[in-house]
């Protein structure tokens, strides 16, 4: 069964990279959905290290860290290449060097299974994206086509309007009036 919205996130405990570690012990180390418990987490896949559209959306979430951070929000990302891929991919590309936020090894593809993003026939996933508030709860989800990269705005918009607990309008904005 594929992660739901209203449901309890699909639990995980995988191998991740710490760029902002390297040279450490802790650069290669495991990371559960436990050590996120009481914040919220924006989880997002990607298709593929070494790939054209995947570094532009790695780095817009990057450029955006402090944003989510604002927010109490963790950014973690994952595709269904190694530890040692990603590692290698940040380290030759210039604009992956600055990478601030954690990228989980799916090579299982369990945790992509488990989103109901795995692209079975080429053991890749889909662009999904998810929003697990602070008690593990799937509040909000969307799935691209591998072409297309997401809009982080609309994932900080969609953030904030769920941190608000209330009714927002179409195309609410922070700041802007609810509707109760």
């Amino acid at each position: 069964m594929s992660a739901q919205v209203g449901q309890p996130s699909p639990n995980f405990s995988l191998q991740a990279y710490d760029r902002t570690k390297d040279g450490t012990d802790d650069q290669f180390k495991h990371l559960s959905l436990e050590d996120y418990k009481g914040k919220w987490i924006c989880l997002f896949f990607y298709p593929l290290d070494f790939t054209f559209v995947c570094p532009t959306e790695l780095v817009a979430f990057n450029d955006k860290l402090g944003e989510f951070e604002d927010r109490d929000c963790a950014v973690l990302t994952a595709s269904t290449d190694s530890v040692f891929s990603h590692k290698g991919w940040c380290d030759s590309h210039a604009d992956l060097a600055k990478l601030k936020y954690p990228m989980l090894a799916d090579t299982t593809h369990k945790l992509a299974r488990d989103f109901g993003v795995l692209k079975e026939d080429a053991g890749i996933a889909y662009r999904g994206i998810f929003l697990i508030d602070p008690n593990g709860t799937v509040r909000w989800s969307a799935v691209h086509d591998l072409s297309v990269g997401r809009n982080v705005d609309e994932v900080l918009r969609v953030l904030d309007a769920l941190q608000t607990d209330k009714l927002c309008p179409c195309n609410w904005k922070s700041g802007e009036k609810t509707l109760n």
